[in-house]
C-alpha cells in the first residue's frame, strides 16, 4: 500500500528568490539543450552528456544532478518526440 503526503512548500522571500533563479536556470539550459541536440543530431542521454554537462555547469551554475536532469528530460522530450512522429 502507498502512502501520499501533499507538502505546501513555504519558503522565505529569499529563499523563492533563489528557488525561482534556480527554475529559470534549468529552463533556459534545457532550451540551449534541446538547440544542441538538434544542431549536432545526438538525441541520446550518454552522447548529449558529453556534448552538454560541462557547458551546462560552467554556464548556467547548476549542480551535478540538475544538470543531469536537464539533459535527461531533453532526450526525453525528444524521444516522445519521435516516437509520435513515427505513429
Amino acid at each position: 500500500m502507498k502512502l501520499v503526503v501533499q507538502v505546501r512548500l513555504l519558503p522565505t522571500p529569499e529563499q523563492a528568490a533563489a528557488l525561482e533563479a534556480t527554475l529559470r536556470a534549468v529552463n533556459e539550459a534545457a532550451t540551449w539543450v534541446a538547440a544542441l541536440a538538434h544542431q549536432r543530431r545526438v538525441f541520446r542521454n550518454y552522447d548529449l552528456r558529453r556534448h552538454a554537462y560541462g557547458q551546462i555547469k560552467d554556464n548556467y551554475g547548476l549542480a551535478a544532478q540538475a544538470a543531469q536532469h536537464v539533459i535527461k528530460k531533453v532526450t526525453d522530450a525528444y524521444a516522445t518526440l519521435h516516437a509520435n512522429l513515427r505513429n
